[in-house]
């Protein structure tokens, strides 16, 4: 897999998800959130999102459970065009974060911040902050 998120500055320590034991999860990947409080890789736009891979996880190893960044600094490839300031969700290419308006748009597919503005393929800071938009800072 490309394009996993790089982690610049842990802002609170990664926790557990429960993951498919079958799954193989790249360090830095996007996770979707499914029930209950489980991880898997993000592969569409709007997701809800539980964060992002703290450590790699190998397909079929007999783990079920994978430590999960809810909060931090990353740098993250863009799909489409960004604003510093607009929020971030993912996108149909896996670990491609990319913004849209606030409107008609669950704050549970909210992943956080851009830090900076950039266009497609550019790498840019994001603040990993699910649901930051909705008045939670």
């Amino acid at each position: 897999m490309a394009n996993e998120a790089t982690l610049i500055y842990e802002l609170s320590p990664p926790i557990p998800f429960t993951v498919a034991d079958g799954t193989g999860i790249e360090k830095g990947a996007s996770l979707k959130l499914t029930d209950p409080m489980t991880a898997a890789a993000s592969a569409a736009a709007n997701d809800q999102i539980a964060g992002i891979a703290a450590t790699e996880k190998i397909a079929s190893d007999g783990k079920t459970k994978i430590g999960v960044f809810r909060e931090g600094i990353f740098k993250v490839t863009l799909s489409g065009s960004c604003t510093a300031g607009d929020p971030a969700i993912t996108d149909v290419a896996a670990n491609h974060f990319k913004t849209a308006a606030l409107t008609n748009l669950s704050g549970s597919v909210i992943a956080g911040i851009f830090l900076e503005t950039g266009t497609t393929g550019e790498t840019v800071l994001m603040e990993l902050k699910p649901t930051a938009q909705l008045g939670s800072q």
